[in-house]
Order: C-alpha cells, then sequence, then structure tokens
C-alpha cells in the first residue's frame, strides 16, 4: 500500500467554483491515497486595487467577513477545523444560497460544533495579517491572474507542483473524481505545461 500524502487546497468560501473543486477532492481522498487540507485565500484581498464593476465591488467589500472567520477559527481550533467550516459555509452559501451575514457565519461555526462567537471576527481587522499571509502562501507559486481553487500538491519530481484549478462542475464522483485526479497532477506536473482551457457553457451544479 502507499503511503497517504497530502495535498493542499486554497479556498474563499464565497466562491461557488472553489466548492465544487473542494468537494471532488473529497471524493479524491476516497480514491487516491491522498488527504486533502484547506487553506484561507481571499479574493477580497486578490481584487484590492483593482477596477471592478459595482455589483463585483460589493461582493469583495463582503467577501473579508467570512475569510476572517475562517482565520478566527484556524487560530484557536487548528487546521483542522477550516475543513469543519468550510463544508458548513460552503452548504449554507452555495446549497441554501444564504446571503453573507452574521447570522450565516455564527449558523455555519455552530453547524460545524465551533464557538458561534467567532462570527464577531468578520468584522475585526485584526485577523488581517494572518489572512494575507495565509493568501500569499497559497498565491505566491501560482501568480496574481488566477483566482481560486489553487491546489498544491506532490510533483513527480519529489517537489511541490502548484496549479490553479480545476474549474468543473459537477464534482465527479467515486473512480471518477480519482481518474481526473491522475489526469490533472499528470499535466501539472509537466515542465512548462500553462494552460489548458475552454469556455464555460454551465454556470455551477452542486450535485
Amino acid at each position: 500500500m502507499s503511503e497517504r500524502v497530502a495535498v493542499d487546497m486554497w479556498f474563499d468560501p464565497i466562491c461557488p467554483w472553489a466548492w465544487i473543486t473542494s468537494r471532488w477532492l473529497l471524493e479524491v481522498e476516497q480514491v487516491r491515497e491522498v488527504d486533502i487540507r484547506f487553506h484561507v485565500m481571499s479574493l477580497s484581498v486578490l481584487n484590492e486595487g483593482r477596477e471592478l464593476p459595482e455589483q463585483y465591488q460589493e461582493l469583495m467589500r463582503t467577501g473579508w467577513g467570512p475569510v476572517r472567520v475562517c482565520i478566527a477559527v484556524e487560530q484557536r481550533y487548528g487546521q483542522e477545523a477550516v475543513r469543519k467550516l468550510y463544508t458548513a459555509l460552503g452548504t449554507r452559501i452555495h446549497l441554501g444560497q444564504e446571503k453573507l451575514s452574521p447570522e450565516l457565519f455564527a449558523a455555519a461555526l455552530t453547524d460545524a460544533g465551533l464557538d458561534p462567537a467567532l462570527a464577531d471576527a468578520a468584522d475585526s481587522a485584526g485577523y488581517d495579517e494572518a489572512l494575507r499571509a495565509s493568501h500569499e502562501a497559497g498565491m505566491r507559486p501560482v501568480g496574481t491572474d488566477v483566482g481560486t481553487p489553487v491546489i498544491h500538491a506532490p510533483g513527480p519530481d519529489g517537489g511541490t507542483v502548484a496549479f490553479f484549478g480545476p474549474v468543473i462542475t459537477p464534482a465527479p464522483k467515486g473512480e471518477a473524481a480519482g481518474r481526473l485526479w491522475d489526469g490533472v497532477l499528470l499535466v501539472a506536473g509537466t515542465p512548462g505545461f500553462y494552460e489548458l482551457k475552454r469556455s464555460r457553457e454551465l454556470g455551477p451544479i452542486f450535485d
């Protein structure tokens, strides 16, 4: 039996595409020898100073809340608790279509078995230094012209390979998830490989 290896994903809770990728990775965890660890990046940090449509600017303003709460949870409970909170947040935001609010944060924390009082972190800039550090750790190897999901995985030469994506919908299940993982690692681990893309014809499907 091969040894299990750690694979790290950086997410922003408000991104539906990252949510689908994260659910795919949990499927991969069941059929390949990998353990998924979740970390926070921030679309609000990524888009600071950029010219954006007004509707997206508003989303970036409200987007500080959930990532700060994730950092507060990581600081109090550890990295494994971030995984639980991400599932709880994503279930409410993407499946339940609930709006970002203090009530949503407190409910998600409760769902994850965590202190709902940490919802107050959403309005505290005191978590931003740690947030920016987590964001930088995830984005540095892939650059700033991509968003989330970002994945860091063991490469074929024993080093780490980092990449944006895959952007998929819906998330493959079972062995189909494993086959996609095998293919993603193959292309991402190829020196000089940068991009494989086509126009999206479907919106997010949360199956």
